[in-house]
């Protein structure tokens, strides 16, 4: 197994959740799968990345739905972002295939690992919220077990 030091460390946190819990459910797979290509052992990696890419492909075509369905504003943006991490998966399958390099598959996964809090806070919430309001006719809520404390305006927490 390779050093997974700083990716043990990426399982799902409450400060992920959006409020809609199928997407906080697909969300929740995606950190598995995200984890699996990271911890996975050299010989195992193909296997990890194959689940990975089916589960962006399952993931981001029942969000590009919900988006076409609902009539979603800000959709085409959203879809677009789907579409380029798709792109980009299918070039580092092709280098998997063609070269049998593991590490493309673990830069991916890394580099999703990055992208993924940013795309969730301003993307995924939007279309949360958007859902909710449609379901539930409000805004959702989000209870988290762990908060981090706000700073004070000298810096220093209560």
């Amino acid at each position: 197994m390779n050093d997974t030091t700083d990716h043990d460390r990426y399982k799902w946190r409450d400060d992920f959740l959006l409020g809609y819990d199928p997407l906080d459910d697909n969300h929740r797979e995606f950190v598995d799968c995200v984890a699996g290509v990271l911890q996975a052992p050299d010989d195992g990696v193909g296997e990890a990345f194959d689940r990975l890419r089916d589960h962006l492909a399952n993931h981001f075509a029942i969000e590009d739905q919900w988006m076409n369905e609902t009539a979603f504003p800000p959709k085409q943006c959203h879809m677009d972002e789907h579409a380029a991490v798709l792109r980009s998966a299918a070039e580092v399958e092709q280098m998997l295939r063609n070269e049998g390099n593991t590490q493309n598959c673990r830069r991916f996964a890394e580099a999703l690992m990055k992208w993924f809090p940013g795309h969730a806070d301003l993307l995924d919430s939007a279309l949360a919220h958007w859902m909710c309001k449609r379901a539930h006719g409000g805004k959702p809520v989000v209870l988290r077990r762990k908060i981090s404390p706000m700073p004070t305006p000298d810096g220093w927490s209560d």
